[in-house]
């Protein structure tokens, strides 16, 4: 078992070997490409993240339920999670940033653009956009957050929400990530020439050597015929004319000897 493990790694190196310049090319071209898209095609964006804080402001007499108030806050973020995203607050949303630059183009977009998150256990929760524009970005951000705080009153009978941070512009892009697509271009273009190569070695059915005669297929060998380049060849009908005319020329003289 092991000698033939030890054949087949060492064929697996014959192939490799054998189309390393094929492997090599297709790596760089997929990595030229993914550069391309990366640093030419792609367009930036921009992210800006505002931070909620939930807590429900109790009356002296009710501090001993401070806990369970606590509790009751972080389980209502869920709620407020759908409600962030719910037409009622991105509508209005919508309206305000639709002449920004970078503006997603729709509401559904816009949604899309929003990813709110919080730490488990947590009263504070974020609300992120992206926009191809830093500024927008954080406008979207803020804008989000202030009409929820203003919309959650009048939906929930509650008064528990408030901005802890404002989302300020970063023109620091979060995507594309440079690094990593040319990494996984440089991998990709890897595996797909390693791919190439062995698809084109088991697919090749040219009889290269006379021992993949013999020795695979158990054949028996009766002769080569070698393969004679057309320069030869040529040379040789030369060769053979010159002869021809040499020997013609050669009988003629003899005869007029006689």
């Amino acid at each position: 078992m092991e000698s033939e493990q030890n054949i087949s790694m060492m064929q697996i190196v014959g192939i490799l070997r054998k189309h390393i310049k094929a492997i090599f090319g297709t790596t760089i071209v997929v990595t030229l490409a993914a550069i391309f898209v990366t640093f030419f095609v792609m367009t930036p964006k921009y992210s800006a993240t505002t931070q909620i804080l939930v807590n429900r402001k109790l009356s002296e007499d009710m501090q001993s339920a401070q806990f369970q108030q606590v509790q009751a806050d972080v389980q209502m973020i869920s709620t407020y999670k759908d409600i962030i995203t719910s037409p009622t607050v991105l509508k209005d949303v919508n309206k305000k940033v639709s002449s920004y630059p970078g503006y997603p183009g729709s509401m559904g977009a816009l949604k899309g653009s929003l990813s709110i998150s919080n730490s488990q256990n947590s009263q504070v929760f974020s609300v992120t956009a992206k926009s191809t524009d830093a500024g927008t970005a954080a406008a979207i951000a803020n804008m989000t957050a202030k009409v929820f705080k203003k919309k959650v009153v009048k939906i929930m009978s509650v008064n528990n929400v408030s901005i802890v941070s404002e989302a300020t512009a970063n023109t620091k892009p979060v995507s594309p990530r440079k690094t990593l697509n040319v990494i996984a271009g440089i991998v990709i273009g890897a595996i797909l020439g390693i791919a190439l190569a062995f698809v084109r070695e088991l697919t090749d059915r040219t009889v290269l050597t006379e021992s993949f005669l013999t020795d695979d297929l158990g054949l028996i060998s009766l002769g080569t015929v070698t393969e004679i380049d057309q320069k030869d060849i040529e040379r040789t009908v030369e060769h053979k004319k010159v002869q021809s005319k040499l020997s013609i020329n050669k009988s003629s003289r003899n005869h007029r000897r006689v």
